[in-house]
């Protein structure tokens, strides 16, 4: 529980890699495990601190940005409601909204981004705007239509 040397902590890594493979067991490329590391290690021997760092956030990019292009591009109708109770709406509301917005196939325009269109369409309150929202389904369709004249500036 206290500090742990580099020695240890490389033994911690090394235990946790291998349950996926044991050592002396080859890999895809035909080296083994042992062989792998040394590699690797190689390859990152001469780098400073900084250049280290770098190749860090380098590599943490790689991993993410498809999870974060999955985010962008992607939305459910439970991230939706969440959007919605943040900006005030109650439970029910925030359902009704999403419920609608869903059957117009708008949701992939975001719920708050709706609600905020459609009350600047208006000129009500955004709050006012989202409860006509939740039964008026004429405002769905001058909503839809909004978007497909491109009006969604």
């Amino acid at each position: 529980m206290g500090r742990e040397t580099g020695a240890a902590k490389e033994a911690v890594r090394n235990d946790d890699v291998s349950e996926t493979k044991k050592a002396g067991e080859t890999g895809e490329t035909g080296e083994t495990r042992e062989e792998y590391l040394a590699r690797r290690r190689q390859e990152i021997k001469g780098l400073s601190d900084d250049e280290l760092k770098a190749r860090f956030w380098q590599l943490a990019e790689e991993i993410v940005k498809p999870l974060y292009d999955l985010a962008y591009t992607h939305t459910s109708p439970s991230i939706e409601r969440s959007v919605l109770l943040r900006m005030g709406f109650s439970s029910l509301e925030s359902k009704a909204i999403v419920s609608h917005a869903e059957k117009m196939r708008l949701l992939g325009k975001g719920a708050g981004h709706l609600v905020l269109r459609y009350a600047k369409m208006t000129g009500k309150p955004y709050l006012e705007a989202g409860k006509d929202l939740c039964v008026d389904l004429e405002a769905w369709d001058d909503l839809k239509a909004a978007f497909e004249r491109g009006a969604s500036r």
